[in-house]
């Protein structure tokens, strides 16, 4: 005997009730079903088609179960109907045709309750890769859904806090260990989901910077800086022509590069103190190596990476987020102050005249930050370092910048009411404080004299304007 063919949805000679889908937009679409498959697969039908329900619609001699949807979800309602006619035991995985159009159908299955097509959806979700839109989607769809649609989510769920830590120890030990450059691009994107997992913006920090982490980061740092200072080292030590062989400046570029993201991980976990020591320490190093070599296009590049790392740590002395004592911040100035002069024309110059070199663009506002770290920094100084600097400042051809006019009329104030200051504080003293102070001042301004008239030729048209309000707040010190 023959088994009976399968029934089909659409075949009207057998079906006994209509499934009529319509929107609020007007459509209306009717399916003939068979009352055996839909009460079979889904509770809905079953409820819909039982005695107890309360009403019976007819349409064409059949019963009627009409199904209301929006316009967006229709496609998605007929696939759902065509799939309770199909055997789902895994083996027809392409029936989904995608993500987003198994979501659709999941949604609907959810609605109209059938379990078999919820966890056959469910499966193929969880198992798939998912576009950044659809993880949106689904975010937004499957937590309403039920416990049935819960492994989906999987892929997404809070991390255990153990799990984070160890991730994050291996990616900065890979971040911070100077590998090859064919594994540049590892490191780039190790670095930079570091500086993620830190960084508290919408969402807090992945990470909890206990001491544990920030010890670990410190060792690592401190094996970046000392392969750094080695090289440095070897550098110097070696014959110049070879000091500046290709290979061997990009490397001390890419050194340079993990240095300033290193910066900014110790800044978010403020743990910056070591490295600006280890910076200040060699600096003197980091400066001869650069200026020995001479401003071709890839030594400009790598004298804005040393700007890069300098300007950071610069400015975490200059606005007293690391301490440290008068003798090394006045070093640093000394050091850094004229490299800096030096450096920003070679640069403007290379990123004007060069439209191959977009990488050695400095952003104004870098320039602009230096400029105030720098007048910050010599304000902290006692006022003697402070007039040397200033008169070094005042005979230099590269006065416009960095502009020192700001501490200058800070140093002449600060000045010119000192004698006044310090009489108040020590009393009958006045006299002596006075003469002291005036025979000071007067030694410093000839000294500035001496040095602009050494120069044997008139100022720039640039600097005139500077030594017009020089002389009016000298005049205005005495």
């Amino acid at each position: 005997m023959e088994s009976p063919e399968p029934s089909r949805i659409g075949d009207r000679s057998t079906s006994d009730v209509v499934v009529r889908l319509r929107t609020h937009e007007g459509r209306d679409d009717w399916f003939y079903c068979h009352s055996l498959i839909l009460i079979e697969k889904s509770k809905y039908f079953a409820d819909r088609l039982s005695e107890d329900w309360p009403t019976c619609q007819i349409l064409d001699s059949r019963n009627c179960v009409e199904v209301y949807c929006e316009e967006s979800d229709f496609d998605h309602h007929v696939n759902f109907l065509r799939l309770l006619y199909v055997v789902i035991d895994g083996s027809l995985e392409d029936i989904w045709h995608g993500v987003k159009n198994a979501l659709g159908i999941l949604r609907v299955a959810v609605e109209l309750e059938c379990a078999q097509i919820v966890s056959a959806c469910a499966n193929y979700l969880e198992a798939m890769p998912w576009e950044e839109a659809e993880e949106d989607e689904i975010l937004k769809i499957i937590p309403g859904m039920g416990s049935k649609a819960q492994p989906i989510l999987a892929r997404v769920q809070p991390v255990n806090p153990t799990a984070v830590l160890r991730i994050f120890l291996s990616a900065i030990k890979f971040a911070t260990s100077s590998p090859p450059s064919a594994m540049n691009d590892l490191k780039t994107s190790a670095q930079e989901q570091l500086e993620y997992m830190l960084t508290e913006d919408d969402d807090a920090p992945l990470l909890t910077a206990d001491q544990e982490v920030k010890f670990e980061v410190k060792e690592c740092v401190k094996r970046l800086f000392t392969r750094f200072t080695n090289m440095l080292e070897a550098l110097l030590c070696g014959p110049v022509e070879s000091a500046y062989e290709k290979g061997k400046m990009q490397s001390f570029q890419s050194y340079l590069s993990d240095l300033s993201w290193a910066f900014q991980i110790l800044n978010k976990l403020e743990i910056m103190k070591e490295f600006v020591n280890s910076w200040v320490g060699a600096s003197d190093k980091i400066v001869l190596v650069v200026e020995q070599a001479s401003s071709v296009a890839e030594i400009i590049e790598t004298k804005s990476k040393v700007i890069e790392v300098a300007a950071k740590v610069l400015e975490a002395i200059g606005y007293g987020n690391v301490i440290l004592p008068t003798a090394k911040r006045l070093h640093m100035v000394k050091v850094w102050l004229p490299f800096v002069r030096i450096t920003k024309p070679l640069i403007d110059s290379a990123t004007t005249n060069s439209k191959d070199a977009p990488e050695l663009k400095i952003d104004g506002e870098l320039w602009q930050s230096l400029e105030s770290t720098f007048v910050s920094m010599v304000l902290t100084l006692p006022s003697e370092d402070q007039a040397e600097i200033l008169t070094e400042w005042l005979g230099n051809e590269n006065i416009h910048y960095p502009d020192f006019t700001e501490a200058f009329e800070v140093w002449c104030y600060r000045s010119k009411v000192a004698k006044r200051r310090l009489a108040d504080m020590l009393g009958n003293h006045g006299l002596c404080l006075e003469s002291v102070v005036e025979k000071w001042f007067l030694s410093w301004l000839h000294q500035l004299l001496q040095q602009l008239h050494s120069k044997g030729k008139e100022a720039p048209k640039e600097h005139n304007s500077c030594y017009k309000k020089t002389f009016s707040l000298l005049v205005s010190c005495g």
